[in-house]
C-alpha cells in the first residue's frame, strides 16, 4: 500500500481535485499504462495512461488480433484494453491523486478514445498532437471529466481558448510543452521551428497570463503545466516562480521501476548520451525526438530515398492508426515507416528494431532506474536518494532482439 506524499508547495487543483504539482506525461505505445499511472496517482500526483494500442499489454487481446487485418476488430479490442487499463490504474491508485488519459488528436480513433476514457472513469482527458477544437463536444456528456489541451505557444493557446469560449467551455488546465526539449511528437510544425524563442517557458507563461486578462478569464484560475526537459528540483522551483502551477515529465517517469515498458526500453533511454538523441519527421507529420538505435540510424540514412519514392499504399498492418500517415498516404515530406510496429518493438525491449522516443535533456538520476516515489520526492524536496553504483551491464545497441 502506498503512502500519499505531501508538500508545503501550492497544490495543483484540477476539477476540484487537490494534487501534488507533478504530472506524469502520457507515452505510447504502452509505455505509460496502468502500473505507472496508478503508482503516480497513488502518491497523490497526476498519472497518465497513453491511449494508443493498449491491446499490447493484454495477451488475450493480442491473441485475437496479433495477425489480424480486421481494422474494426483491432479498434474494438483497443477500447476494451483502454477500459481495463483505466480501471486497473484507479484500483492501484487507491482513490488518491488523479488518472488522466492522453489521446493524440492525430490518431484516427481519437473521438472513440476520448469517449471511452470518459465512460471508463478517467479523471481527465489530455489531448496533444493537434488542436482539439472539438474536445468540448466530445466530452459534453461527462461534466466531471477534466479536459486539458497540450499546446506549445501563446498563439495556439489563444486559438483553443477563443474556440472553446464560443462553446461556453474553458480548459480545466493547459499543458505548455516546449518542443526544444520534449520527447516523442513535438509541438512545432516543422523541425526548423523547434528552437523558436516563442516556445520558451517564460514567454509562454507570461503571454498566457496576459491572454487570460485580455479575454476576461484571469479569475478562472486555469492551471498552467509546463512540460519538456524538466529534470531537477531547481528547474521545478524556477518554473513555479515564473507562474507555472505544476510540471509534467515524461522520460524520467518512463525509466522508473514502475514504468510499463521492458527493462531494455528503460536502459536505452537512461543510458543515451546527448549525441545519441536525434530529431526527425514522424509519419504523423510532426517532428519527433528519439534515441538513435540501429533501426533509426538505418532509417535516417535511407530516409531521403524512401521519401523520394513515397506513394499511396494500403496500411502495412491494416490498422490505420493515424488519421494521416506519411507511409500509407504517400506524403513525401513525412516519415516513411510504420510507427505502431516500431513503438511496439520498443515496448517489448527490442533494441535493434524499436523506435525509442526520449526527451533531449539529462535525467534526474542519470542512468539509474529508480522508483516513482523517489522521483516525485526529489522533484518536490531536492533530496536525492542514495543511488548505488550500477552493477548490471548496460544495453548494447546491437543486442539480440527480444521477440515481439
Amino acid at each position: 500500500m502506498f503512502t500519499v506524499l505531501h508538500t508545503a508547495l501550492e497544490r495543483l487543483i484540477v476539477k476540484g481535485k487537490s494534487l501534488l504539482p507533478i504530472v506524469q506525461g502520457g507515452m505510447g505505445v504502452g509505455i505509460s499504462a496502468h502500473r505507472l499511472a496508478g503508482t503516480v496517482a497513488s502518491l497523490g500526483a497526476f498519472g497518465t495512461i497513453s491511449s494508443v494500442d493498449l491491446r499490447r499489454h493484454h495477451p488475450d487481446l493480442m491473441e485475437k488480433t496479433g495477425r489480424s487485418r480486421d481494422k474494426a476488430l483491432i479498434n474494438q479490442v483497443n477500447l476494451i484494453a483502454l477500459d481495463r487499463e483505466i480501471k486497473a490504474a484507479r484500483k492501484l491508485s487507491g482513490g488518491n491523486g488523479a488518472i488522466a488519459v492522453n489521446v493524440m488528436k492525430a490518431v484516427e480513433e481519437y473521438p472513440h478514445y476520448v469517449r471511452q476514457s470518459c465512460e471508463s472513469g478517467a479523471d481527465a482527458v489530455v489531448v496533444g498532437a493537434g488542436l482539439p477544437l472539438d474536445l468540448p463536444e466530445l466530452t459534453n456528456d461527462f461534466p466531471k471529466t477534466a479536459i486539458i489541451p497540450i499546446l506549445s505557444d501563446v498563439r495556439g493557446i489563444a486559438v483553443i481558448l477563443k474556440k472553446w469560449m464560443r462553446k461556453n467551455r474553458l480548459p480545466d488546465a493547459i499543458v505548455i510543452e516546449n518542443p526544444r526539449f520534449a520527447g516523442g511528437h513535438l509541438g512545432a510544425p516543422t523541425a526548423d521551428r523547434i528552437n523558436d524563442p516563442s516556445y520558451a517557458f517564460p514567454t509562454v507563461l507570461e503571454g498566457t497570463r496576459e491572454l487570460f486578462k485580455q479575454l476576461g478569464i484571469e479569475k478562472e484560475n486555469i492551471p498552467l503545466i509546463t512540460a519538456g526537459g524538466i529534470h531537477s528540483h531547481q528547474q521545478f522551483k524556477e518554473l513555479l516562480s515564473m507562474g507555472a502551477n505544476a510540471v509534467q515529465m515524461g522520460t524520467p517517469f518512463a525509466v522508473s521501476e514502475e514504468g510499463d515498458a521492458h527493462i531494455n526500453f528503460k536502459r536505452v533511454l537512461a543510458e543515451a548520451k546527448p549525441e545519441d538523441i536525434v530529431t526527425f519527421m514522424s509519419v504523423a507529420g510532426l517532428p519527433a525526438r528519439a534515441v538513435r538505435t540501429p533501426w533509426l540510424d538505418n532509417y535516417l540514412k535511407n530516409e531521403a530515398k524512401l521519401q523520394s519514392i513515397a506513394k499511396v499504399k494500403p496500411c502495412t498492418v491494416a490498422f490505420d492508426c493515424l488519421a494521416q500517415c506519411g507511409l500509407r498516404d504517400g506524403i513525401s515530406k513525412q516519415g516513411q515507416f510504420c510507427i505502431d510496429t516500431r513503438l511496439a518493438y520498443a515496448l517489448a525491449g527490442d533494441v535493434n528494431r524499436g523506435l525509442f522516443f526520449r526527451g533531449a535533456d539529462k535525467l534526474p538520476f542519470g542512468s539509474a532506474i529508480r522508483p516513482v516515489r523517489e522521483l516525485i520526492e526529489y522533484m518536490l524536496t531536492g533530496l536525492r536518494p542514495a543511488i548505488e553504483a550500477v552493477t548490471s551491464p548496460g544495453v548494447r545497441l546491437n543486442a539480440e532482439p527480444v521477440p515481439a
